[in-house]
C-alpha cells in the first residue's frame, strides 16, 4: 500500500503538539497511529516514537510515511504495559490517544465503517479479529442488539432499530452497510429522519464500539499510561462523542485526587495521593478555521494530564 492511500487529517495538531510538551529526546507513544500526522509532530520537535495502532494498513503506511527512526508496534493501545515491557522501556515522557476512526477508515468501503458507502458490514479496526458488524447484526438477540445501541450510540430508537433488524434477518441475512441503513430508516420515524444527523449516525457508532471494545477497557488503559508516564511526563487524549469524554473525564479526576477519606476523620489514614494533575480545566476544541478546513473534527475535545 501506498501511504499516501492512508489519509487522515490529524485533529488539532498544534495544540496537540503543544500540550505534550516534548522535550529532545524523551520518549513518546502515539497509542492510535492512524495516518501518523500526530506522530511526525512529535518527531519533528525531537521527541523518540513509539507508534501504537490495531490496524494493520495504519502500521504499512506509517512505516513508508515515517521512514524509520522510530519503533512500530501492531497491537492495541491498551496493552501499554505489556509493549513497553517487552520493548525494555520503563518509562516514558509523554502519550497522545486519538479515539477517533480515521479518514481511511471512514472512506474505504470495504472496511464497512460508513453509512454514506456501501460495502460489507465489517467495522473491525484490528481485521483478524473475529467479531464483525456482520455478526452482531445477524446473530445478537434483539434485546443485546437494543442495549449496544442504547447504551453505545444513545440512540432515542433502540428498540424500534433492534426490532426492525431482526424482523429483516428473518428472511434474509444483512451483509451490507446500504442495507442497515435502510433498516435504521425505516425503524425511525419520518419527521426525524429528515432532522439534524444522518439517522445511521448513531447506530453506526453504536455498533462500530461493540466490534472493537472501545470502552470497556479505556479507563484501566488511562491508568495504566498515567504509571508508566515519568513525572512531568503528559497524556493528552482527544475524544469525539460523550461517552469516551466522560470516561476520560471521571478518570482523570480520579487520578488527581487526593484524600479520598471521610471528613469527619481528624487524619488521613488512605494515604491516597494525587498521581496526576489536569492541564486542561476544561476540553481544548478546535479553533474555527480548523472546523472550517476539517468538518470531522467538530466533535473533537483533547484533554490533558500530567504526571505528578
Amino acid at each position: 500500500m501506498k501511504n499516501g492511500n492512508y489519509l487522515h487529517v490529524p485533529v488539532m495538531p498544534e495544540e496537540v503538539i503543544s500540550g505534550l510538551n516534548i522535550k529532545k529526546n524523551g520518549i513518546y507513544v502515539d497509542g492510535t497511529l492512524g495516518g501518523a500526522g500526530h506522530a511526525l509532530g512529535i518527531i519533528e520537535k525531537g521527541g523518540n516514537l513509539i507508534g501504537i495502532d490495531r490496524d494493520r494498513d495504519a502500521i504499512k503506511a506509517a512505516s513508508e510515511k515515517l521512514a524509520g527512526g522510530c519503533i512500530l508496534v501492531s497491537d492495541n493501545y491498551i496493552n501499554i504495559k505489556s509493549i513497553l515491557e517487552t520493548l525494555i522501556i520503563k518509562k516514558i515522557d509523554g502519550a497522545l490517544l486519538d479515539l477517533g476512526v480515521s479518514s481511511y477508515q471512514l472512506d474505504t468501503p470495504g472496511r464497512g465503517f460508513s453509512y454514506r458507502f456501501d460495502g460489507p458490514l465489517d467495522m473491525r479496526m484490528d481485521t483478524k479479529s473475529d467479531l464483525t458488524a456482520k455478526k452482531i447484526v445477524n446473530e445478537y438477540s434483539q434485546t443485546e442488539i437494543e442495549r449496544i445501541l442504547f447504551e453505545y450510540g444513545e440512540e432515542p430508537f433502540s428498540k424500534a432499530i433492534a426490532k426492525k433488524i431482526v424482523q429483516y434477518r428473518e428472511e434474509r441475512e444483512i451483509e451490507t452497510t446500504f442495507e442497515l441503513v435502510e433498516i435504521i430508516k425505516s425503524a425511525i420515524p419520518p419527521k426525524v429522519r429528515w432532522e439534524g444527523k444522518h439517522p445511521a449516525k448513531r447506530t453506526f457508532q453504536a455498533i462500530r464500539i461493540a466490534v472493537n471494545d472501545e470502552l470497556s477497557k479505556l479507563a484501566t488503559a488511562i491508568e495504566d499510561f498515567c504509571d508508566v508516564l515519568s513525572v512531568g511526563g503528559r497524556l493528552a487524549i482527544i475524544t469525539f462523542h460523550s461517552l469516551e469524554d466522560r470516561i476520560v473525564k471521571n478518570t482523570f479526576t480520579a487520578l488527581a485526587k487526593g484524600c479520598v477519606c471521610p471528613k469527619e476523620f481528624p487524619v488521613c489514614v488512605c494515604k491516597k495521593v494525587p498521581k496526576v494533575k489536569i492541564i486542561t480545566k476544561k476540553p481544548v476544541l478546535p479553533a474555527q478555521e480548523e472546523l472550517s478546513r476539517n468538518p470531522r473534527s467538530a466533535s473533537a475535545k483533547l484533554r490533558i494530564a500530567e504526571k505528578l
